[in-house]
């Protein structure tokens, strides 16, 4: 979900390709998308959204996201088109009960669903979120300001072994257990509060020559942080089966990743996805055994030069989609 600055704060990823992929099935019963659902999964700042609603005149919109300042943003960025829109406060794994609260009926399937992952600019550049290394600010890295978990909670409260484990499996951070030890060696002394401490820890735990490879030694401990508090993975897991099950046949799904632990969920997903249901010792397709859905990508897309250099952050994004060619339970 990462993007550069425009008048909303926010500049989309990938957008020509998301349109190019999601606009076929939106138009497929009529040119404007009359009658036409999108789910945009993570809506963010409404950038993709904007676009798909000026181009499909008759396009209906639903909107998730956990995060109320974004739909604060993205009610205001498309409030023009308020009569096609419904904005639900939920995390992306919610998409059964947000198509219910915005009135699809139980056998209403959707024609596209977008997904734009991780954290975004709005949430980096703002210090008070706490999600940035680079500005001092209270450890917080909530997505959702109500959810009750913080970083600082994780920090003066895990115990060793766990915090080894969060940094090891979220930020497959090396040093994980050395960098474990020495947080409940100093919280014993100063509980955590601030962003900087942990960075400057940080600068200590890890050795000096590690420091000058692979960029800022606080990366990989802020995503674990951060992963760990939104339960960013398992909400992916959740979210993804649900989302192919809300496809009608002909409907498409793209999604957009920025780090590898997110990538290999949706590849790993998606691969079970597009393979035959037939048993692998049969010689021949069963009828009714058919995959239900095929690839629209081979294997990731990413950010071409241009819009790398228009939007630095766009260089992580790796992009797979999805179209559903049968029915039955993804």
């Amino acid at each position: 979900m990462v993007e550069d600055s425009d008048d909303f704060g926010h500049v989309p990823v990938l957008l020509d390709r998301c349109v190019e992929l999601l606009t076929p099935a939106l138009r497929r019963r009529h040119s404007d998308g009359s009658g036409a659902v999108l789910v945009d999964a993570t809506v963010g700042a409404g950038g993709h959204a904007e676009r798909f609603l000026t181009e499909l005149p008759g396009l209906r919109l639903i909107g998730l996201d956990r995060d109320p300042g974004a739909l604060d943003i993205a009610g205001a960025r498309l409030a023009r088109f308020s009569d096609r829109v419904t904005l639900v406060h939920t995390r992306y794994d919610g998409i059964a009960g947000a198509l219910t609260e915005s009135g699809c009926a139980a056998d209403e399937s959707v024609d596209g669903i977008l997904f734009d992952l991780g954290v975004s600019s709005m949430q980096l550049d703002r210090p008070e979120r706490g999600f940035a290394y680079a500005q001092d600010a209270p450890l917080d890295m909530r997505m959702d300001p109500s959810s009750p978990l913080t970083a600082a909670d994780i920090l003066n409260t895990y115990d060793q072994a766990d915090l080894a484990e969060i940094l090891h499996r979220y930020g497959e951070e090396r040093f994980a257990r050395r960098i474990a030890a020495q947080i409940v060696r100093q919280r014993a002394r100063t509980p955590f509060t601030s962003t900087a401490q942990l960075v400057e820890l940080l600068y200590q735990a890890i050795p000096a020559p590690a420091r000058r490879t692979g960029g800022h030694p606080a990366k990989r401990t802020f995503q674990a942080l951060r992963v760990a508090v939104n339960d960013e993975l398992d909400t992916l897991r959740r979210a993804l089966p649900a989302a192919l099950d809300a496809l009608d046949v002909a409907g498409r799904i793209v999604v957009l990743a920025y780090q590898s632990l997110e990538d290999r969920i949706v590849k790993r997903v998606f691969a079970d996805a597009v393979a035959s249901r037939t048993p692998v010792d049969l010689p021949v397709e069963l009828p009714g055994h058919e995959p239900l859905f095929r690839s629209l990508t081979h294997g990731a897309e990413r950010a071409d030069a241009a819009e790398i250099e228009r939007n630095p952050r766009s260089a992580a994004v790796r992009l797979r989609a999805l179209q559903r060619i049968g029915r039955g339970e993804a």
